[in-house]
């Protein structure tokens, strides 16, 4: 009943590549199919979410609406990690607002909205502790970049974490001086071992 089109590109996403899907971050483009559901024939994007463990169908049609976009391009992932070097910019408001207002910069899909909810509630050692809602969005928003950030430059997801926690420690009040010591401690750590 479906029939699969794998080397076609439609809309000018193609099978294979990687994109963002903004309520479930980064997947693959599988295939694209065309399946009859209720008398009319549909083409739909099979988009797989690997650590997730789903995959999604989501009619041609609709992929605007979505807001299915592309990876990010190479300015806008540097101008994400520039934002998270900034100051962290926390509204007085009460945390219920706040907490819709990140959650729908995480569903945006957004990358540099995304970036400032990870900014804005990243808490270093030297911090109070998070509630458990402040830390749920926190992570959700960092796996959404970490995800982006490896699909674009082709590292794992650990080490996209480093780069955005590194980014992080450079902000103001955040332990610029930390980066330094703990660069430095590398470098006696290097040299022992050549040692």
């Amino acid at each position: 009943m479906s029939a699969k089109k794998n080397a076609q590109a439609r809309l000018g996403f193609k099978t294979g590549e990687h994109i963002v899907y903004p309520s479930h971050g980064v997947g693959r483009i599988m295939a694209i199919e065309e399946q009859e559901v209720a008398g009319f024939k549909l083409e739909l994007f099979v988009i797989s979410f690997e650590k997730d463990k789903m995959t999604l169908r989501v009619p041609l049609a609709k992929i605007a609406s979505v807001g299915m976009r592309k990876l990010s391009e190479t300015n806008i992932l540097e101008k994400s990690l520039e934002t998270l070097q900034g100051r962290a910019r926390v509204k007085r408001t009460m945390w219920s607002r706040r907490a819709q207002e990140y959650e729908a910069k995480i569903n945006s899909g957004d990358l540099v909205a995304i970036s400032e909810v990870v900014r804005d509630l990243y808490r270093s050692e030297a911090q109070p502790e998070q509630s458990y809602s402040e830390r749920q969005l926190y992570e959700a928003a960092l796996d959404r970049m970490a995800r982006e950030l490896s699909a674009v430059q082709n590292i794992t997801e650990t080490e996209a974490v480093k780069l955005i926690e590194q980014n992080l420690l450079k902000g103001p009040r955040r332990g610029a001086a930390k980066v330094a010591d703990e660069a430095d401690l590398d470098q006696d750590m290097e040299a022992d071992e050549a040692a």
